[in-house]
């Protein structure tokens, strides 16, 4: 692949995540919570696997995502919104993203909620004194 066709990859990939985020409300939500996980790995003491496991779940919460709006829109293409099968095939990405999304936050809420829990105690005692 030459440079030229690299950049271009890459200036696709970079309009697609540009369409998505103005788009899909989801992705948008999705991205916001990303920057909070983001802020909190920068801001709380973390052990590197803890960082690389938050990061992973990040990236592949919002990759599902991005495959079930693609998905979503091909479907679109192929069949009325009303078909029976088209219906089912978004309910079983929406389920994807959904389960993702759970483990995420479930790991997530391991990963970081001591660190909220010392950080809220932490201002508790500020305030108190």
């Amino acid at each position: 692949m030459s440079s030229g066709q690299f950049i271009k990859s890459f200036i696709y990939a970079w309009r697609g995540l540009k369409f998505v985020f103005k788009a899909e409300q989801n992705f948008r939500v999705q991205s916001f919570a990303a920057l909070l996980v983001f802020v909190a790995i920068f801001y709380f003491p973390l052990a590197p696997w803890e960082t690389v496991l938050l990061i992973l779940l990040v990236i592949m919460v919002l990759t599902i995502e991005l495959l079930n709006t693609a998905l979503e829109r091909f479907t679109d293409l192929l069949k009325p919104r009303l078909s029976y099968h088209v219906e089912t095939i978004k309910d079983i990405m929406a389920a994807a993203v959904l389960l993702t999304s759970l483990a995420a936050v479930i790991i997530g809420s391991i990963i970081l909620g001591p660190h909220f829990i010392g950080l809220i105690k932490w201002c508790i005692l500020i305030w108190k004194a």
